[in-house]
Protein backbone atom coordinates (compact mmCIF):
# COMPACT_ATOMS: atom_id res chain seq x y z
CA UNK A 1 0.00 0.00 0.00
CA UNK A 2 1.79 3.08 -0.77
CA UNK A 3 2.37 5.88 1.86
CA UNK A 4 3.10 9.11 2.21
CA UNK A 5 0.52 12.12 2.41
CA UNK A 6 -0.60 11.92 -1.23
CA UNK A 7 -4.12 11.92 0.16
CA UNK A 8 -3.77 13.64 3.15
CA UNK A 9 -2.13 16.67 2.40
CA UNK A 10 -3.56 19.72 1.69
CA UNK A 11 -1.71 21.27 -1.05
CA UNK A 12 0.36 19.67 -4.10
CA UNK A 13 2.28 21.71 -6.89
CA UNK A 14 2.26 19.80 -10.79
CA UNK A 15 6.03 18.69 -11.45
CA UNK A 16 6.32 20.91 -14.12
CA UNK A 17 5.82 23.86 -12.11
CA UNK A 18 8.05 22.39 -9.00
CA UNK A 19 11.25 22.08 -12.09
CA UNK A 20 13.26 24.78 -9.22
CA UNK A 21 13.22 21.93 -6.88
CA UNK A 22 15.57 19.48 -9.46
CA UNK A 23 18.12 18.19 -9.25
CA UNK A 24 17.33 18.11 -5.52
CA UNK A 25 21.00 17.50 -4.55
CA UNK A 26 22.04 21.15 -5.89
CA UNK A 27 19.22 23.18 -3.84
CA UNK A 28 20.61 24.97 -0.85
CA UNK A 29 18.16 23.65 1.33
CA UNK A 30 17.75 20.92 4.28
CA UNK A 31 16.97 18.00 1.88
CA UNK A 32 16.00 14.37 3.88
CA UNK A 33 15.89 11.30 1.54
CA UNK A 34 15.14 7.28 1.59
CA UNK A 35 14.76 6.16 5.23
CA UNK A 36 15.06 9.96 6.84
CA UNK A 37 12.65 11.10 4.79
CA UNK A 38 10.15 8.73 5.30
CA UNK A 39 10.73 9.01 9.32
CA UNK A 40 10.48 13.02 8.80
CA UNK A 41 7.40 12.42 7.03
CA UNK A 42 5.80 9.82 9.51
CA UNK A 43 6.15 12.58 12.51
CA UNK A 44 4.23 15.32 10.22
CA UNK A 45 0.71 15.52 9.40
CA UNK A 46 -0.70 15.73 6.34
CA UNK A 47 -1.68 19.27 6.18
CA UNK A 48 2.26 20.42 6.70
CA UNK A 49 3.18 18.68 3.33
CA UNK A 50 3.07 19.73 -0.09
CA UNK A 51 3.60 16.66 -2.65
CA UNK A 52 5.22 17.05 -6.18
CA UNK A 53 2.43 15.68 -8.06
CA UNK A 54 2.39 14.37 -11.71
CA UNK A 55 0.78 16.25 -14.60
CA UNK A 56 1.71 13.42 -17.31
CA UNK A 57 2.92 9.71 -18.09
CA UNK A 58 6.42 10.92 -18.61
CA UNK A 59 6.58 12.99 -15.33
CA UNK A 60 4.31 10.29 -13.26
CA UNK A 61 7.30 7.88 -14.00
CA UNK A 62 10.18 10.28 -12.85
CA UNK A 63 8.47 10.60 -9.73
CA UNK A 64 8.30 7.36 -9.26
CA UNK A 65 11.89 6.69 -9.95
CA UNK A 66 12.57 9.40 -7.75
CA UNK A 67 13.96 8.61 -4.10
CA UNK A 68 11.39 9.52 -1.11
CA UNK A 69 12.41 12.92 -0.60
CA UNK A 70 11.28 16.13 1.87
CA UNK A 71 12.77 19.40 1.81
CA UNK A 72 12.23 21.72 4.72
CA UNK A 73 10.04 24.87 3.33
CA UNK A 74 11.94 27.01 5.56
CA UNK A 75 15.36 26.40 4.99
CA UNK A 76 14.81 27.22 0.76
CA UNK A 77 16.53 30.15 -0.59
CA UNK A 78 14.34 33.43 -1.23
CA UNK A 79 14.65 32.69 -5.31
CA UNK A 80 12.89 29.02 -4.97
CA UNK A 81 10.91 30.31 -1.68
CA UNK A 82 9.13 32.75 -4.25
CA UNK A 83 8.87 30.62 -7.46
CA UNK A 84 6.82 27.84 -5.54
CA UNK A 85 4.54 30.54 -3.27
CA UNK A 86 4.02 32.40 -6.43
CA UNK A 87 2.13 28.44 -7.77
CA UNK A 88 0.46 28.17 -4.69
CA UNK A 89 -3.36 29.43 -3.69
CA UNK A 90 -1.79 29.03 0.01
CA UNK A 91 1.10 31.05 1.30
CA UNK A 92 3.83 28.61 1.01
CA UNK A 93 5.32 29.60 4.55
CA UNK A 94 1.98 27.45 5.97
CA UNK A 95 3.88 24.35 5.41
CA UNK A 96 6.66 22.76 6.89
CA UNK A 97 7.80 20.58 3.85
CA UNK A 98 7.30 19.49 0.93
CA UNK A 99 7.37 15.52 -0.62
CA UNK A 100 8.89 14.52 -3.67
CA UNK A 101 8.42 10.75 -4.49
CA UNK A 102 6.60 8.08 -2.04
CA UNK A 103 7.03 4.61 -0.21
CA UNK A 104 5.72 1.42 0.20
CA UNK A 105 4.56 0.29 3.48
CA UNK A 106 4.30 -3.33 4.48
CA UNK A 107 3.80 -5.76 2.51
CA UNK A 108 3.91 -9.44 2.81
CA UNK A 109 6.07 -11.74 0.38
CA UNK A 110 4.37 -13.61 -2.29
CA UNK A 111 5.53 -16.10 -4.60
CA UNK A 112 4.01 -17.21 -7.62
CA UNK A 113 3.93 -21.10 -6.17
CA UNK A 114 0.83 -19.62 -4.41
CA UNK A 115 -1.08 -19.64 -7.42
CA UNK A 116 -0.62 -22.39 -8.94
CA UNK A 117 -3.52 -24.36 -7.91
CA UNK A 118 -5.70 -21.46 -8.39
Amino acid sequence: MPGGHFTSSRASIDYDDAGCLFPVDELDAIVLQYRDAQLTLEEATGSDIIVISPNSLATSYVLTQHPLTTISVESLSTVVWNKLNDELDVPLDTFEFIQIGKWNGESPNRSLAEFADV
